[in-house]
């Protein structure tokens, strides 16, 4: 019998090796995985089929088993021969006159093969999703390639302007504090940054793959995902020349003002997981008080769908400068004010903060809460502050820039929204505790992410 080489004498760790199926088992599902993709790919293109496919995911899986008692040049070889015969096919497809050179159902020919290779090592899972994957993306030629046309000039910039600040500039930036109280850390203000420009950016994208034209509630929920303090401005402006578009923009607006609570929450998540449970609840119970609020609205006006204003892609680097700047002063001023004030001091500037952007004061207050360093009864307390001068600054916005209708409207919808804030901030169980000493100097990391 041959001898075992070097290279498959642990081919597969034990936890994977205890999993293993068996080799017909392995030789089955290998050609399951390949009609599922041929399957696809018949019925979209006559160039490998429900047969070719499932025969390379089982030259795979044999060239795997060959390998096993031999050595792993046999998979090398099997990979050659695979081009060798896709090269020869397009070359004689080519002779016939069709210019149709398949070269993506030719990667997803060498993807499957090394799906019947993953199979017989016992990644039986991983090759699994991989082919789900490959046959999704075939399917999806029509979608991806129309999402794609509606993506112009200033959405490739938005994405590269992503790709800059996320994977050019963060690595650079230096992972120490600059300050007396250890909370200016340019790497770590900088990943807030990145997670609320990639947050704007998806939501941006998938108010772009549904069209410009959307109901007025899809609208409201993107408007809140992506900023609903830029789509409050966008319907102001729209309704100033459009008086007659009032109950739709007013619905528009509230519905993303609801919805930033949500966005606020899946922040909470991301950067202090740990305190989702102590300090979610009273915001989830004011977020749930809005939207029975827009229900309300909804039934009782019955605002028509209208054109969505233009939007901009949120990912402008001088914007994603300034809020890292806004955020550096926000940590930097809770730290000095909680020092000076006290726990009064931090609402004002809870308060001062979240009057254009709820981000900075509620990632902020997040880690400090994530870090015991403050009280959950008072982190969501800031957190509501900051978010019902949010409120107060859109209003005054729609005061400014739009009709007297939809200030009317929107005036009575904000005020009922911060009786119910004021409520809640005040009527809630649990006591506001007192900053303390200890709590002093723990504003040192306000803004600090672990490790």
């Amino acid at each position: 019998m041959p001898r075992r080489r070097p290279w498959c004498k642990t081919p597969v760790p034990n936890r994977n090796r205890e999993k293993r199926l068996s080799e017909i088992q392995q030789l089955g599902l290998a050609v399951g995985l390949g009609i599922i993709v041929g399957m696809q790919r018949e019925w979209a293109s006559k160039y490998a089929g429900i047969r070719t496919f499932p025969l390379i995911t089982l030259t795979g899986a044999l060239s795997a088993m060959a390998a096993q008692q031999f050595d792993g040049w046999i998979i090398a070889a099997a990979v050659l021969a695979l081009a060798i015969f896709i090269i020869f096919e397009n070359f004689r497809r080519m002779q016939k006159g069709k210019s149709e050179m398949g070269l993506t159902t030719d990667m997803a020919a060498f993807v499957m093969f090394f799906v019947g290779v993953m199979l017989v090592l016992g990644y039986t899972a991983p090759a699994i999703a991989v082919s789900g994957a490959v046959a999704l993306l075939l399917h999806w030629k029509k979608p991806l390639h129309g999402f794609v046309d509606r993506i112009g000039e200033d959405e490739v910039r938005a994405i590269m302007r992503l790709i800059l600040i996320a994977l050019v500039i963060l690595p650079i930036l230096p992972n120490r504090a600059f300050d007396p109280f250890g909370v200016i850390n340019p790497f770590r203000i900088w990943l807030i940054v990145v997670l609320i420009v990639g947050i704007s950016l998806g939501a941006y994208l998938a108010y772009l793959l549904l069209g410009a034209r959307v109901g007025i509630l899809l609208g409201g929920i993107l408007g809140g995902l992506i900023s609903s303090t830029a789509t409050t401005v966008s319907y102001a402006r729209f309704s100033k020349r459009y008086p007659e578009s009032a109950p739709a923009a007013a619905f528009v607006i509230f519905v993303a003002s609801t919805v930033a609570f949500g966005r606020v929450i899946f922040g909470i998540g991301i950067v202090a997981p740990e305190i989702l449970l102590s300090t979610v609840p009273p915001l989830l119970a004011l977020m749930a008080f809005m939207t029975a609020v827009n229900a309300v609205v909804f039934f009782w006006t019955r605002p028509d769908e209208g054109s969505m204003p233009q939007r901009k892609p949120p990912s402008d680097l001088k914007a994603a400068i300034v809020f890292g700047l806004l955020y550096g002063v926000v940590v930097l001023g809770v730290a000095v004010v909680k020092e000076q004030f006290g726990e009064r001091g931090l609402y004002a500037v809870a308060a001062v903060s979240g009057l254009t952007d709820m981000d900075a004061i509620t990632l902020s207050t997040a880690q400090l809460v994530q870090r015991g360093e403050l009280s959950a009864d008072i982190g969501w307390r800031l957190i509501m502050v900051g978010a019902m001068a949010n409120m107060v600054f859109k209003g005054a916005a729609v005061a400014v820039l739009s009709n007297a209708r939809l200030a009317r409207r929107l005036g009575l919808l904000f005020a009922i929204a911060l009786a119910g804030a004021a409520g809640i901030l005040f009527f809630w169980p649990g006591e506001v505790g007192v900053v303390g000493p200890e709590a002093i100097e723990a504003i040192e990391a306000a803004s600090a992410f672990r490790r």
